[in-house]
């Protein structure tokens, strides 16, 4: 009887190690350069290669998903608290992805080289893993172009700090918004607004609401501006041309409100029309300031 039950453990732990060991599994990360704070997303990919049905799941003794994420020199990054995944189910033949936010897991607030591998436990619960291949990606400090502290209105003795940086990514240079809580020094958010043309100066200033107005030109033709508040919410975002006489600005008024003065906003399906009759010179781009 005890060799039958020893010879029953023995066949259902080779079959759970053989049903992992028909898993294919990679690792990917959306881009190489980051700027420092921003979100590193990574996409694990599974492919079932068994003849069954394979569900991954975290129990409370271990996660099905883990991440080897280290340093340039091999030092494990510090994790924010323990990672809670969802569990996936996949069907035999089939192959399904999970992006993961590394920044919500991990502390990746500072400049730096890192590598980082996925390790996916295989079903049943027991000590079977495997490991993805490496990938490599960097973060930058990018640029500090503007920055204004400002109160929260709901405390008194609390504030936070508004940021815009410029950040040279994939040879293309990019605005980012970056709120820090003076407080406790962490980084709240930072997000990237879009691809800029320093043929003219971004335009930021904060309104009477504690709130970040950001104008940039993203186009020959089209200025992009963001309300962005202390949490580094977007409140709105609208897309403007140039007025008939000269570019978009960004307007206070007496009373602490901030307004786009000199601006056609731009309305996609008129825009579609118009393309289609209408043929754009060299002329349209913005004179170059110097």
């Amino acid at each position: 009887m005890t060799h039958r039950l020893f010879k029953l453990i023995a066949i259902a732990f080779l079959s759970a190690g053989s049903a992992h060991a028909q898993i294919a599994s990679s690792l990917k990360i959306a881009k190489k350069q980051h700027l420092a704070g921003e979100a590193v997303f990574a996409v694990v990919t599974i492919t079932n290669h068994a003849a069954r049905e394979l569900v991954f799941q975290s129990d409370g003794r271990f996660q099905w998903l883990d991440f080897i994420l280290k340093t340039s020199n091999g030092t494990p990054v510090n994790p924010r608290g323990r990672a809670l995944f969802g569990p996936m189910k996949i069907a035999a033949g089939q192959t399904l992805a999970r992006e993961v936010d590394l920044t919500q897991h991990f502390q990746l607030d500072r400049p730096g080289n890192f590598t980082v591998a996925a390790v996916i436990h295989a079903p049943g619960g027991n000590d079977d893993s495997s490991t993805t291949n490496r990938v490599f990606f960097n973060q930058s400090p990018g640029r500090l172009y503007w920055s204004q502290k400002v109160g929260i209105a709901a405390s008194s003795n609390r504030t936070r700090e508004f940021r815009v940086l410029n950040f040279s990514g994939d040879s293309k240079s990019q605005l980012y918004a970056q709120i820090m809580d003076n407080n406790s020094g962490q980084l709240v958010r930072t997000f990237l607004l879009g691809d800029v043309l320093m043929l003219r100066k971004p335009l930021v200033t904060v309104d009477r609401q504690q709130r970040m107005h950001v104008m940039f030109l993203a186009t020959p033709v089209m200025w992009v501006h963001y309300v962005i508040n202390t949490d580094g919410k977007v409140l709105d975002r609208k897309i403007h041309q140039r007025g008939p006489v000269g570019d978009p600005k960004l307007l206070t008024l007496a009373d602490g409100s901030v307004q786009v003065a000199n601006s056609i906003p731009y309305e996609p399906n008129a825009a579609t029309t118009e393309g289609a009759t209408k043929s754009h010179k060299a002329s349209d781009r913005p004179p170059i300031d110097y």
